[in-house]
């Protein structure tokens, strides 16, 4: 099989990056090779251009749609296409949900634990509009500036300033800025030639403050005209509250560089979550889906099931979002983060919503031994405590996993944005003597292949604990 040949399919999944699965016609013995196609859905029958070929599988595209499945809806979510985003914007939102469901019970499998139950899909029902955070990359076009994302695999722009996903008045920021930068003959950024100055123009929004933040990624540390660019957008949208200017001069995939500047406004914005109210600086974790963000820490203090006497440890804490919600039905909040910044933030945090029982310190989750050191010589053993961790996609470490047992801390709540590493965690938790509770995902992310989860690990009793 070669490049640009047309194979006669039928979809049998569709896989969390968007894709129909299919076979090509096999042996007795053996089945045909596997096949990704770009916006197949299950049931499909269909003819496709194979577009890459692999040792292992082909991906092909839609040449003709012979038998589009009853699973399709008749109007997609967005008319953009490719961007890699909305992965999901070709089927319904029930069958989306049962995916995502899919997608969970699948990584539980293939690590050898199927016996793990995997709750429904919970969802706030919203679908669109639901983003408080973009990260826009701009080109230059032949009538100017223009702002949309990479199409899938590249650094190509589709130019799209108003996606669906994010607030409306994103897109309509990201227009003014580009028009902005034509009228002042500031250009976007090149890679190739690394000339140019604008990189990306990254928004934040406070969802229940309505507050919203600009920051502008330049390949400098200054802009022309930017004081009056930050008056300007502050004039044109009351809502804008932060004008920042964020130098990144590296020949670098990384969207943000490390140096900060305020060119208007303040350095933050704020947010009302959980009932408390948090400052939100650019280069602060965050979680993108207020609502849905309620939903979740909501199912983690239910699983922790707090009575007001423990101490809780809130491991990776960010900002404090998480262990804040949850002070109020906990005797004590010991709040462990790397980043010297946010444990900063935290710390205000709590004393701006005069919570007078959260501490923050910092701490390496991967260097188990050192991390409770400074909570422990304040506050006395933790031994007791009730854990909450919520780490990057990459999942936690085997030390940090293993030290947790060994300290036998009796109930571990886990909340997890990657499936397979809290699957493969899962797996360590129970060799070192935890049973794992039900696995409930949260959808954090509608349209897209991304899903949250929240399980409660419990110490067994019949454990040796000296091990």
């Amino acid at each position: 099989m070669q490049k640009n040949d047309i194979l006669r399919l039928q979809i049998e999944e569709i896989n969390n990056l968007g894709f129909g699965v299919a076979h090509t016609e096999g042996t007795e013995k053996t089945r045909g090779k596997v096949v990704f196609v770009r916006d197949g859905v299950t049931g499909d029958v269909l003819d496709a251009r194979i577009i890459k070929v692999n040792k292992t599988y082909l991906i092909a595209k839609i040449e003709r749609m012979i038998t589009p499945s009853e699973l399709r809806i008749e109007q997609p979510l967005c008319a953009a296409s490719g961007c890699g985003g909305c992965v999901y914007q070709q089927i319904g939102y029930e069958h989306e949900a049962s995916l995502k469901r899919d997608y969970v019970q699948n990584a539980f499998r293939k690590v050898g634990l199927s016996e793990v139950e995997i709750g429904e899909v919970r969802h706030t029902g919203v679908l669109t509009r639901y983003r408080n955070k973009a990260q826009y990359p701009v080109a230059n076009g032949k009538s100017g500036m223009q702002a949309g994302f990479f199409a899938t695999g590249t650094h190509r722009i589709i130019p799209m300033e108003d996606c669906c996903l994010q607030p409306s008045v994103f897109g309509e920021i990201v227009t003014y800025v580009c028009r902005f930068c034509d009228l002042h003959g500031i250009r976007a950024y090149e890679e190739e030639s690394r000339t140019g100055l604008l990189r990306h123009i990254y928004l934040r929004m406070g969802a229940g403050t309505g507050e919203v933040m600009l920051c502008l990624v330049v390949n400098s540390h200054a802009l022309p005209q930017e004081d009056l660019l930050a008056k300007e957008v502050a004039s044109a949208f009351p809502c804008v509250k932060s004008v920042m200017l964020n130098s990144n001069c590296e020949n670098t995939n990384v969207v943000l560089g490390e140096e900060y500047r305020i060119l208007g406004g303040r350095a933050w914005i704020e947010d009302e979550l959980c009932g408390l109210r948090f400052r939100i600086s650019a280069g602060a974790f965050y979680q993108v889906n207020h609502d849905a963000c309620e939903l979740l820490y909501g199912l983690a203090r239910e699983k922790a099931e707090l009575t007001g006497e423990e101490t809780v440890l809130d491991l990776y804490c960010g900002i404090g979002s998480i262990g804040l919600s949850m002070a109020k039905n906990a005797k004590k909040v010991i709040g462990i983060e790397i980043v010297e910044e946010a444990v900063e933030r935290a710390a205000e945090n709590a004393a701006r919503n005069e919570i007078g029982n959260a501490y923050f310190y910092c701490g390496d989750a991967s260097d188990a031994e050192k991390l409770l050191q400074s909570a422990e010589a304040a506050h006395g053993d933790v031994s007791g405590a009730t854990v909450i961790m919520d780490p990057p996609r990459k999942g936690s470490t085997p030390e940090l996993i293993s030290y947790l047992a060994k300290r036998s801390f009796p109930r571990i709540v886990y909340v997890s944005c990657n499936p397979d590493t809290l699957a493969r965690d899962c797996v360590l938790f129970k060799e070192l003597g935890y049973e794992i509770g039900e696995v409930t995902p949260v959808d954090l992310f509608p349209r897209t292949g991304h899903v949250e989860s929240v399980v409660c690990l419990t110490r067994r009793l019949d454990v040796d604990m000296r091990r």
